[in-house]
């Protein structure tokens, strides 16, 4: 049974220059069939931190609202915003300590403070750095995309560029992915900002 509710999906994030790139399809799948179309996968945790999903729907809306509320508690006693690699570390250590009645999740954890990080952190609450990172189903096309295409210190237009062409790779070999491409940028001076549907459309006509 809990093989048929499992959610595929797919998800990205990659380190750009002086920023971070985070995409992700919008279909939500139980077993074979759709159950929605505009599924939300990637949340903003703080103003310079974002967070992607994959797994079961209700176990990754618990941990995002432990992470936003953890967010918040962390600014309000320290008087400073949480590091991306202390969230990551918090959540790593939250999910190791229950990893005998786990969350059947994977999560990117994807951010700027002093510098972009992307931290990849599984059920059992394995935490690694990279400079990109793709979860859930569809991956395996996205990862073919990634290792030919992604740069050290490419731009950030050029990095939505790379993550919409993985994302639309993943859209036509994986059938638990579909319906739209959400993006966000992450840089120091705009912080978490989502994409307009305008201008993903635009850049998929263009790497037609």
């Amino acid at each position: 049974m809990m093989e048929e509710l499992k959610t595929g999906t797919t998800t990205l994030a990659m380190v750009v220059k002086n920023g971070i790139v985070i995409a992700a399809d919008r279909r939500v799948t139980a077993g074979y069939m759709v159950a929605h179309k505009v599924g939300k996968k990637v949340y903003k945790v703080d103003d310079f931190i974002g967070m992607t999903t994959a797994g079961l729907v209700g176990d990754l809306q618990t941990l995002v609202r432990y992470m936003k509320a953890e967010a918040e508690l962390y600014k309000y006693r320290k008087g400073t915003r949480i590091t991306v690699s202390g969230l990551a570390t918090l959540l790593a250590n939250m999910l190791n300590q229950t990893k005998f009645a786990p969350f059947y999740v994977q999560i990117i954890i994807a951010g700027i403070d002093s510098s972009p990080h992307v931290f990849s952190i599984d059920e059992a609450g394995g935490s690694v750095e990279d400079k990109y990172v793709s979860t859930g189903s569809g991956s395996p096309f996205v990862y073919g995309v990634l290792e030919d295409g992604y740069r050290e210190n490419m731009s950030v237009d050029d990095g939505v560029e790379l993550a919409i062409r993985a994302i639309s790779t993943s859209l036509q070999r994986d059938a638990a992915t579909g319906n739209g491409i959400d993006v966000v940028t992450i840089t120091p001076d705009a912080g978490y900002v989502e994409m307009e549907e305008e201008e993903v459309q635009k850049i998929i006509k263009k790497i037609k």
